[in-house]
């Protein structure tokens, strides 16, 4: 959250627009493709402030969009908060005093600055990746083959054999 959104003094209403800053890269094969600090938008969309009887503050908001390269990126996710209800001060007021209970209320809800969101990319988003290079193939030097000659081998005569 880069901005804190309130029920305090009646502050938020629904269709109000507050901004996000993503936090954590988003990669793709280790390509960031939506680097930290690129800046989000998210919508409330249910308030409750808080009220008499103990009644506690209600926060729901959704997210819309990031921006990355000048493009919108829609988003989904939603998150809410709800302020500590005071109904055991209630009960403890009437009591004493049964007028005393309507004077008694919970705590408003905060959606605090820095506090966490998780989103997801809600469309298919074409991504234009670079070719990782390619080593060439290294290919050794041709050896040169060794052929041994065919070596003839003839059959001895028996005159070559009587010696004479």
């Amino acid at each position: 959250m880069a901005e804190e959104v309130t029920t305090k003094k009646k502050v938020a209403k629904v269709g109000q627009r507050f901004q996000l800053t993503v936090t954590a890269p988003v990669e793709v094969n280790g390509v960031t493709v939506i680097p930290t600090g690129s800046p989000a938008w998210g919508e409330i969309t249910s308030v409750r402030n808080k009220g008499m009887w103990g009644k506690s503050g209600k926060l729901e908001a959704k997210l819309l969009f990031v921006r990355v390269n000048g493009r919108q990126i829609r988003l989904t996710g939603t998150f809410d908060d709800k302020g500590v209800t005071g109904t055991a001060g209630v009960v403890g007021a009437i009591a004493f005093v049964p007028v005393a209970g309507f004077f008694v209320t919970g705590t408003s809800a905060t959606l605090p600055m820095n506090g966490p969101v998780k989103g997801f990319i809600d469309e298919d988003v074409p991504l234009a990746m670079q070719a990782a290079a390619v080593a060439p193939l290294e290919v050794p030097a041709a050896q040169p083959m060794v052929v041994a000659a065919p070596v003839a081998v003839e059959a001895a005569s028996e005159a070559d054999a009587g010696g004479e």
